[in-house]
């Protein structure tokens, strides 16, 4: 098996979305990473969730060491992911695969989608490392030239990974509440206090949000640090490891409390910014939040459509149950208009970083949208494709309790879904994002009456009190994403229907809209190509048009 061949949605939407030149160079690692997806990694990223990290304290000696052990699997899903193929390191260097420059956000996200659908741990420290690099190339470049050399590295002798310590026990969506202090050494700084949840507790690169003295109080007192593993001189720095946290999922990687004693930091950017640079590296967490729940999604409906496929229920198989075929009609289409979205959200931060403002302006929305509405979407999907498996996706011989565990993680990571409903709220106060998203999105034919009516809607929602603004805010943001998904699913039609002929997007993307119109009533048409969707293949743009006239009649 192949999971790059099996995904009928990932190579036409990058035919549509990469140049020539780039889409030629991702084939080969899409065909080489899709094989071990299906193989080698899945059996590794098993075996290491059975096998969870292990904390050390001391060393037999009785010194103090707080090193983490981990499964031979780990490492070996972890090598596939940094040194393989460079995942961490392809948006910081040119010459990762081949590539000219910097590889595009699209394939990073593209190639991290099919790591995931095996191995969803992993992708937390690399997303991290990932972002670590980013924000010290942003912010101050000169002064970390040798981090960001070492986080970016694909060497196993010379890379290094990265993690960023924000929650406090008494602050983790308010980080204005962070209590950890810095102190002014001279050369260096000192922090220190307590961070309640850290995940990948041994990196070598932390950076971390401390309180500036005399800095002033809230958010705005707040400086980012860097907290390496080893001081200049080779000695460990004072970075206590409490203990792991035993976790409903994600179980390959460690998440731990730690204590930082006067750990040795020292400053990143300028400090007065402290606050305002965590949150770029948490925005593109969390798009690598929702790149991971489509990847579990995504998992989750091959897995449940292969069984239907096979078991035998009255006579026929599942498939081709009616209301089988009506329960997995709606998963197939919000997984394809999940990815849709992320792809969408990876080239504007491509745009972005390449200095165009109003793609900063979108993917400064699209990212908590996607987070919002996907990671949510992921728990529902993962657990209806345990309850089609029957009693054996309830046992841990199977895949299906493992995303199940898994996807619950998405929607708290990085902010719980009321604080990236807030934080889309704070988007529209701020730059109107309702109305960026319109006019965006809202030159379509098939979608511009559903445009116009979430303008006005936002418009009015910005009109209310500021509680019953945040009280409406959720489900609001669940319809912007819906209709970016909607739209985006409507342009790969376009592209389908010009390039090859295949009509297969294009019902697709009229499923989507009729599931929003009307949740309840599958459109015939889908359910008669239900093979189609799930599994790729042609169907006539002329015969959708048939069909679905002869339903509405």
């Amino acid at each position: 098996m192949n999971y790059a061949d099996r995904d009928p949605a990932l190579r036409p939407f990058l035919d549509r979305v990469l140049s020539v030149d780039d889409r030629s160079r991702v084939e080969p690692l899409l065909v080489e990473l899709g094989a071990l997806a299906a193989g080698d990694l899945d059996r590794q990223a098993a075996l290491a969730d059975a096998n969870p990290p292990r904390l050390v304290q001391y060393a037999p000696g009785g010194e103090r060491v707080d090193e983490i052990e981990y499964h031979p699997a780990h490492d070996r899903a972890a090598a596939i992911a940094y040194e393989e193929f460079g995942l961490a390191a392809m948006s910081h260097r040119p010459g990762v695969h081949g590539w000219p420059s910097k590889v595009p956000h699209t394939v990073k996200y593209a190639l991290s989608y099919l790591y995931v659908q095996s191995e969803f741990g992993m992708a937390c420290p690399l997303s991290m490392t990932d972002s670590a690099a980013r924000i010290l190339r942003l912010f101050d470049p000169e002064r970390y030239a040798a981090e960001i050399a070492a986080l970016a590295s694909t060497d196993p002798e010379l890379r290094a990974t990265g993690a960023m310590f924000m929650t406090e026990r008494q602050g983790g969506t308010d980080v204005g509440l962070t209590e950890t202090v810095a102190t002014d050494r001279g050369e260096h700084w000192t922090l220190t206090g307590k961070k309640w949840f850290a995940s990948n507790p041994g990196a070598d690169v932390i950076l971390t949000l401390a309180r500036v003295p005399g800095q002033g109080e809230g958010t705005r007192g707040l400086g980012m640090f860097l907290v390496p593993r080893l001081r200049p001189d080779g000695t460990r720095n004072a970075i206590r490891i409490d203990r792991l946290k035993d976790k409903l999922g994600s179980k390959s990687i460690a998440s731990g409390e730690v204590t930082l004693d006067e750990a040795y930091a020292t400053p990143v950017g300028q400090l007065t910014n402290g606050f305002w640079q965590m949150a770029e590296m948490l925005n593109v967490s969390r798009l690598s939040n929702a790149m991971r729940a489509t990847a579990l999604m995504r998992r989750a409906v091959r897995e449940a459509v292969d069984h239907t496929h096979v078991r035998h229920v009255f006579g026929k198989p599942l498939f081709e149950q009616p209301l089988m075929r009506a329960t997995l009609l709606p998963m197939i289409i919000d997984t394809e208009g999940a990815l849709a979205l992320v792809l969408e959200a990876a080239a504007e931060l491509t745009a972005a970083d390449d200095g165009d403002g109003t793609a900063r302006e979108l993917v400064r929305v699209l990212t908590p949208l996607a987070k919002h509405t996907l990671c949510k979407r992921a728990r529902s999907v993962t657990g209806e494709a345990m309850e089609i498996r029957g009693g054996n996706g309830y046992i841990e011989d199977w895949v299906n309790p493992r995303l199940v565990r898994d996807a619950h993680l998405g929607s708290i990571w990085e902010g719980s879904s009321n604080v990236i409903a807030l934080d889309v709220l704070r988007c529209m106060r701020r730059q109107a994002a309702h109305r960026t998203l319109a006019d965006t999105y809202g030159d379509r034919a098939e979608t511009r009456d559903r445009w116009e009516v979430l303008r006005k809607k936002g418009d009015a929602l910005l009109e209310l009190p500021a509680d019953e603004q945040e009280m409406r805010i959720g489900r609001y943001a669940d319809e912007l994403t819906r209709a970016v998904m909607e739209t985006l699913l409507y342009d790969q039609a376009a592209h389908e229907t010009e390039t090859t002929g295949n009509g297969r997007a294009l019902l697709v993307a009229r499923t989507c809209t009729a599931l929003l119109d009307d949740p309840d009533t599958p459109p015939r048409a889908a359910l008669d190509h239900l093979a189609e969707l799930a599994e790729g293949g042609q169907v006539a743009p002329m015969e959708i048009t048939v069909k679905e006239s002869a339903a509405h009649a």
